[in-house]
């Protein structure tokens, strides 16, 4: 069955970094776009960022130029490297296919950005 295992976050001060990694398993990593998702307390879950099969990439506006998403095939295995953090990027992400032909989701690695 699809899972999705995400990693690597934490308590980060403004303006530090973390990458998170997304081990995934259950079907053909290589055929699907991936996609980090972050769910803020009391908001919806939003797209963060996107990268396709052919490696290209796109990202929310809120993060662009600050957060880096790729892909390890091999690995089957998905990163977001975020540099420059705010308080606003405090979430719960979560990765998945950008259209995944299933209804599920990894339980989520916290981010939490606070001085």
């Amino acid at each position: 069955q699809v899972q999705f295992v995400e990693s690597g976050g934490g308590l980060v001060q403004p303006g530090g970094s973390l990458r998170l990694s997304c081990a995934a398993s259950g079907f053909t990593f290589s055929l699907y776009s991936m996609s980090w998702y972050r769910q803020a307390p009391g908001k919806e879950r939003e797209l963060v960022a996107t990268v396709t099969t052919t490696r290209s990439t796109n990202y929310a506006d809120s993060v662009k130029d600050r957060f880096t998403i790729s892909r390890d095939n091999a690995k089957n295995t998905v990163y977001l490297q975020m540099n420059s953090l705010k308080p606003e990027d405090t979430a719960v992400y979560y990765c998945n296919a950008r259209y995944p032909n299933w209804d599920y989701w990894g339980k989520g690695t916290l981010v939490t950005v606070s001085s």
